[in-house]
């Protein structure tokens, strides 16, 4: 079941490029968008970094792993706190969502680990 979460974090961003150069004025809004919803307001980047990770577990969003938990580990999420964001993923998402409750933690090991 080990994935390489850093090796497809960075095999997407190339091709998430791809769709940048070919649809810039989509791609643009999507970024201005992303930067709207991850900006510090009444909760902070970190934890909309957790609920972004659940959701990506909920939604079986490989990608969305990757990158979510890589953003949770440069935002100074614990591992204490995944593990927790993880059990709400897992009520919202029932059996499905405890198979990318386990890729998620092992996503967010390895950006632990590899930041460390």
């Amino acid at each position: 079941m080990h994935k390489d979460w850093q090796g497809m974090a960075t095999e997407l961003s190339g091709a998430i490029k791809e769709v940048r150069l070919g649809a810039p004025d989509v791609m643009k809004a999507f970024s201005a968008m992303a930067r709207a919803a991850t900006q510090e307001g009444v909760l902070d980047t970190k934890t909309k970094e957790l609920i972004a990770l659940a959701i990506s577990v909920a939604i079986r969003c490989d990608g969305c792993v990757a990158f979510h938990s890589q953003a949770a580990v440069q935002h100074g999420a614990s591992r204490d706190e995944i593990m927790e964001v993880m059990g709400m993923a897992l009520y919202m998402g029932a059996g499905p969502s405890l198979m990318y409750a386990a890729q998620a933690v092992e996503a967010f090991d390895q950006f632990a680990a590899a930041s460390a």
